[in-house]
């Protein structure tokens, strides 16, 4: 059964309020005397139904590039991919044929894979009716509706004859609640066993999911939108062309609506990886082992993406750099580090820790404010800020960590 309050907002009346509430712009100081305004023309229930879904349209446009048509849940919203994250995972789709998406929620995946070249097909499979119909009208928004059918059931009881691949998208929240790290339903092991029925299979794992529960020959994909690390993707050995990678998006909406090309460039080599429609990925790199030593004249902070897919010393070897510790993902050289994998950093000052002197050594150069990156190194980043009371001045990074494993402090400027 769908919810009422859809089918509400369905109505011609409903698309009416939608329209207006669009343009009035409700805000927390004035959204009782519009919705007070609003109650003397239409129905109670319909006010309250609409506002709720601007609401959620509006916390929507940082993943949708047309959040203002959509229908969504607080849960479904949480959960979906965002518009830059699903079409990127979409090409690995292309000329697939007939595609099943697997707990396809409001639609997230369903509009990147529905828009996906060469993707004739998709079977948008969930349990949530109400869900399941705001993914149909989420992917007509979209114009990409056409070639979609949907079944209402568990994904486990799924008739898969005659899909090519299939993506799942399973949940990680139960009864308003996140599971645990690893847990999600359907379980893994599950997801995994598709490969049973359909041979190229995506599944969509949170980024700190355990290595050691990604089947072999697997590929194991982290994925990054600007520093904030998102996801885990797993790809099975038909899809997967490496053991793991790293890709990095650009942070906001990234992509077109109408065709899901990038408005970023792409398609040619940059220094330390590849760049990809609307970001860049950065593969293994085999070689010899990389060197360690004392900090130069630059600092390069990889991007979790890089860390978490264990592709730190493959960056150094790309950048002709060295490691500051055998233990510390920090890389170092006597010249500038300019890569998207990192956040490159201009060493200004660098000697062993010795809090008592930090605030003399910031002050000496000009340092008013610092963001304190701490890696290796136990401390209280806000009491240590605290402490400083530092006066007016240039911005800094203050660099906590150990170098050859002994506790160690950079100040650094942005390169």
């Amino acid at each position: 059964m769908v919810d009422a309050g859809l089918e509400l907002l369905l109505t011609a009346a409903g698309q009416a309020l939608l329209d207006e509430l669009a343009e009035l712009e409700p805000t927390p100081t004035n959204e009782l005397a519009v919705a007070r305004r609003l109650r003397a023309r239409y129905p109670a229930d319909l006010v309250t139904a609409a506002l709720g879904m601007h609401e959620l349209r509006g916390r929507a446009q940082v993943k949708f590039t047309r959040a203002d048509q959509m229908y969504l849940t607080r849960d479904g919203l949480e959960q979906a991919s965002g518009e830059a994250l699903a079409r990127h995972r979409a090409r690995r789709y292309v000329a697939a044929g007939r595609v099943a998406d697997l707990c396809t929620g409001i639609g997230g995946d369903l509009i990147g894979l529905a828009g996906a070249s060469g993707v004739a097909e998709v079977v948008a499979v969930d349990r949530d009716p109400l869900h399941l119909r705001m993914a149909l009208l989420n992917v007509a928004a979209y114009q990409v509706g056409a070639g979609v059918i949907s079944e209402c059931v568990d994904v486990r009881d799924a008739d898969l004859t005659g899909v090519d691949a299939a993506f799942v998208d399973p949940a990680r929240r139960a009864a308003g609640r996140r599971l645990p790290t690893g847990d999600s339903e359907p379980p893994l092991a599950w997801c995994d066993a598709l490969t049973e029925r359909v041979a190229s299979v995506g599944v969509k794992a949170a980024p700190g999911l355990d290595r050691a529960a990604v089947p072999p020959g697997w590929e194991v994909e982290f994925v990054a939108v600007g520093r904030e690390l998102k996801e885990a993707v797993l790809w099975s050995p038909a899809l997967a062309s490496v053991a793991t990678r790293a890709t990095l998006l650009p942070p906001g909406r990234s992509t077109s609506a109408e065709s899901g090309a990038s408005t970023e460039p792409g398609g040619h080599e940059v220094s330390g990886g590849h760049e990809v429609s609307g970001g860049h990925e950065l593969l293994p790199s085999p070689g010899a082992p990389v060197v360690c030593g004392p900090p130069g004249e630059y600092l390069l902070d990889p991007n979790p993406a890089v860390t978490r897919a264990g592709l730190v010393e493959d960056l150094a070897r790309m950048l002709g750099a060295w490691k500051i510790d055998p233990m510390i993902a920090f890389l170092s050289s006597d010249r500038p580090l300019n890569s998207p994998f990192g956040r490159a950093l201009r060493v200004l000052d660098s000697r062993p820790w010795r809090e008592k002197e930090l605030a003399a050594r910031l002050r000496a150069l000009g340092v008013g404010s610092v963001d304190i990156r701490r890696r290796g190194l136990a401390g209280d980043v806000d009491a240590l800020r605290r402490k400083l009371r530092l006066p007016p001045g240039r911005p800094a990074t203050l660099v906590m960590t150990r170098v050859a494993d002994q506790p160690w402090a950079l100040i650094c400027a942005d390169a």
